[in-house]
C-alpha cells in the first residue's frame, strides 16, 4: 500500500534518534574516555594524596664510630624512610648531593650539641622539607639540635622547585597535541612511509620550536630556572620529540586508540609520577617505579640536573628519552610500511 499523498514523514522513535546520534563506535569511544577519566583520578590521587619518605638515599658524615651508630639507628626507624650509608666526611657528602647519589646528609658534630643537615631544594623543595622534618624529630629524641644548609637551593623565581616539571609537562603536552594533529585533522590521509617521514620531520621541526621557546620563558623571560641555555633547548627538542614520536606510533598501529593510549602513558601515569610535585621517595613503590622510565620523570630529572646540579647524573634519563624518540620513529616507519605493502588502509 503507498502512503497517501497527503502523509508526513514518519516520526521517528527515541531510541532510533539515540542509535543515530550515537553509534556503537562513538559508544566505545566515549566509554573509553571515562576509562581515562577514573584512571586520571585514580592515578593523581594514588600518587600524591599521601606523601612518605620511603628509602630516600642519605649520607651520614662524621667519626666512622659515630657514623655507623647513627646508620645504623636510621635503618631502624619506622617505616624504612631513609636508606642510610656512611660517607667519608662533610665535603664528600656535599659533593654526593651535588652528583644526586644522595638526597640529602646528617654531618655530625661529636663535640657539640648541634649537627648539620644538608638538603638540595633544586632537587625538590617537599623533599628538603621532609628530610628536615625527619631528622628535626631524630636529632630531638637524641638531645640534639639541627641547623639546616641548602647545598643546591632552589632559584629565587622557581617557587617550591617546581619550574623544571612544568616546563617538561609543557613540552610533552606539545609533543603528543602536534603529533595528534598531525595524524587525525582533517584531510590527513593514510599514512604511507613517505608521509610518515614528512610527520617525523615536523615533529622534529616543532619539538626545535618548543624547546627553544620553553628554554626562552623559564629562562631569560621569567628567570625561572638557572643553568645552561642550549642545555634546556636542547633537552626541550628531545622531550617534544620523543612525545611525539611515541604517539604517531601509537597512532600508527592502534588507530585513534592509540591517542588515548598516548595519553594515558604521558599525562596519566607519567604526570604524577615525574617527581614535580612530590621527588620519587616521597611516591608510593609503583609511581616511584615507573616515573624515571616514562618522559615527563625523565626529562623533569634532567631539567633539575642542568638548573641546579651542574648537568650531572643525566646520561640514565637522556637514554630513556632517546628510547622513545628511536622506538616511536622507528615504529611509525615500520607501521607505515607494512601497512603500505599490505594494501590496507590505516587505522581509524
Amino acid at each position: 500500500m503507498t502512503q497517501s499523498a497527503g502523509a508526513g514523514p514518519r516520526p521517528v522513535s527515541f531510541l532510533g534518534e539515540v542509535r543515530d546520534a550515537v553509534t556503537p563506535r562513538a559508544t566505545l569511544l566515549v566509554l573509553g574516555v571515562i576509562a581515562l577519566q577514573l584512571l586520571f583520578i585514580a592515578s593523581y590521587v594514588g600518587a600524591l594524596h599521601h606523601p612518605k619518605l620511603r628509602d630516600a638515599p642519605f649520607g651520614v658524615a662524621g667519626p666512622p664510630a659515630a657514623a655507623e651508630r647513627t646508620v645504623n639507628r636510621l635503618e631502624r626507624l619506622s617505616g624504612s624512610p631513609l636508606d642510610p650509608r656512611a660517607v667519608p666526611d662533610a665535603a664528600a657528602a656535599r659533593e654526593r648531593i651535588r652528583d644526586r647519589e644522595i638526597d640529602g646528609a646528617l654531618v655530625l658534630d661529636p663535640g657539640g650539641t648541634t649537627d648539620t643537615l644538608l638538603v638540595a631544594t633544586g632537587g625538590g623543595t617537599s623533599l628538603a622539607t621532609a628530610l628536615e622534618r625527619l631528622l628535626t624529630g631524630v636529632e630531638k629524641s637524641g638531645g640534639r639540635a639541627l641547623r639546616v644548609v641548602d647545598v643546591a637551593p632552589a632559584s629565587a623565581g622557581d617557587a617550591n622547585g617546581l619550574s623544571s616539571f612544568y616546563v617538561v609537562v609543557g613540552w610533552c603536552v606539545g609533543g603528543y597535541l602536534c603529533a595528534a594533529i598531525l595524524a587525525i585533522s582533517a584531510g590527513a590521509r593514510a599514512s604511507t612511509p613517505r608521509r610518515a617521514v614528512i610527520r617525523l620531520g615536523t615533529m622534529a621541526l616543532v619539538a626545535l620550536a618548543g624547546g627553544l621557546g620553553g628554554a626562552l620563558i623559564v629562562g631569560p623571560a621569567l628567570d625561572a630556572l638557572p643553568g645552561g641555555f642550549a642545555a634546556l633547548w636542547g633537552l626541550g627538542a628531545l622531550v617534544t620529540f620523543a612525545v611525539g614520536a611515541a604517539t604517531l606510533a601509537l597512532q600508527a598501529t592502534l588507530g585513534v586508540v592509540g591517542i588515548g593510549a598516548a595519553i594515558l602513558l604521558v599525562v596519566i601515569l607519567g604526570n604524577p609520577s615525574a617527581g614535580g610535585a612530590l621527588p620519587p621517595p616521597l611516591l608510593p613503590p609503583f609511581w616511584a617505579a615507573v616515573g624515571p622510565a616514562l618522559p615527563p620523570g625523565a626529562g623533569t630529572w634532567t631539567a633539575r640536573s642542568i638548573a641546579y646540579f651542574g648537568g650531572r647524573d643525566v646520561t640514565a634519563s637522556l637514554l630513556v628519552l632517546s628510547a622513545w624518540a628511536v622506538a616511536g620513529g622507528a615504529v611509525t616507519l615500520l607501521a607505515s610500511a607494512l601497512r603500505h605493502e599490505d594494501g590496507r588502509p590505516a587505522p581509524p
